[in-house]
């Protein structure tokens, strides 16, 4: 391939040869050097067009630790705020000989348009509400890690599933890899398309869908793409769909608890359950430099240019 935007269109073979070059990348990550020349010579640019902090500074550990030259593309301090449009803006950058770009943007979509119209590989850090392949990656990379597989594994994917890039990444790459999905919250937050998914369960209540799940995964509450009406006050949101200790119980007790970040706390999940030894919501962030070091070099044409 020469761009990642998307899990949708990545086939099991694919997500499962990410997973183990991952592996490989996170040994080199517990060294006392962690840094190998992999990929001395390339330059990567980060487009981040929304706030970000993970996953701008892990694609950039990512970079640094594969000895790339990376450019951090200030909004900002940029012609984009005169005016200069996006493609304008991208061609301007490809005239650097870049080789690899990451975008995160606002709208859906805009990683797919910049890989039509440039030679550099681009990855997409996530795109309005529709994927954020590598946070599916690096979970599902957790979940092997502690589970020693995925195939046949009950996970529970809760909150606000409308407006969340990172569920249907997960969605689309934990089926493929044979999960359960469970899709727990306000029936206004949980969008149509999933209703008649075979390997796909939904539930309005808590209490009914943590019951015997292997994998807990909450979601933030999206509320800057939210209109009103969803549900009545963060409070009641709480109180009906956040995760607390009692709630966790529910759960195998081997269960693991999981967050893309950032969280909310006190609206979705209880700081009691976000800092207990369930949850491996800093090893998500650590994984997260393992998984794209490895689609970096996967992505990365041999040596003697690109085809």
């Amino acid at each position: 391939m020469k761009d990642l935007l998307g899990i949708r269109e990545l086939k099991k073979e694919a997500i499962e040869d990410i997973l183990k070059t991952a592996s490989a990348f996170k040994d080199v990550l517990r060294r006392d050097i962690k840094k190998v020349p992999t990929l001395r010579g390339k330059t990567v640019v980060n487009l981040f067009f929304e706030p970000s902090t993970r996953t701008r500074t892990s694609f950039e550990l990512a970079e640094k630790r594969m000895s790339m030259d990376v450019l951090n593309f200030s909004i900002p301090a940029s012609s984009v705020v005169k005016g200069e449009s996006l493609l304008d803006t991208i061609k301007t950058i490809e005239s650097y000989e870049i080789d690899f770009m990451v975008i995160r943007h606002s709208s859906s979509g805009v990683p797919n348009l910049i890989a039509a119209h440039t030679k550099a590989s681009v990855i997409n850090a996530g795109d309005g509400i529709n994927e954020h392949p590598t946070q599916a990656l690096l979970d599902a990379f957790t979940i092997m890690e502690k589970k020693g597989r995925i195939e046949g594994l009950e996970v529970a994917i809760v909150g606000d599933i409308m407006h969340s890039r990172v569920a249907r990444s997960n969605i689309y790459c934990l089926t493929r890899l044979g999960a359960k999905i469970r899709l727990i919250g306000p029936p206004t937050l949980i969008p149509a398309e999933f209703l008649s998914h075979e390997q796909i369960k939904v539930f309005y209540r808590m209490e009914e869908g943590l019951k015997d799940v292997d994998v807990i995964m909450m979601l933030r509450l999206q509320l800057e793409r939210q209109g009103k009406g969803f549900f009545p006050t963060v409070g009641e949101y709480f109180k009906i769909w956040g995760l607390t200790k009692e709630r966790l119980g529910l759960a195998k007790p081997d269960a693991i608890v999981m967050h893309p970040g950032p969280m909310n706390r006190g609206i979705e999940i209880a700081s009691e359950v976000a800092d207990g030894p369930q949850s491996v919501i800093l090893e998500q962030v650590t994984n997260g430099i393992a998984i794209r070091m490895a689609v970096m070099y996967l992505l990365s044409p041999p040596q003697g240019g690109k085809s």
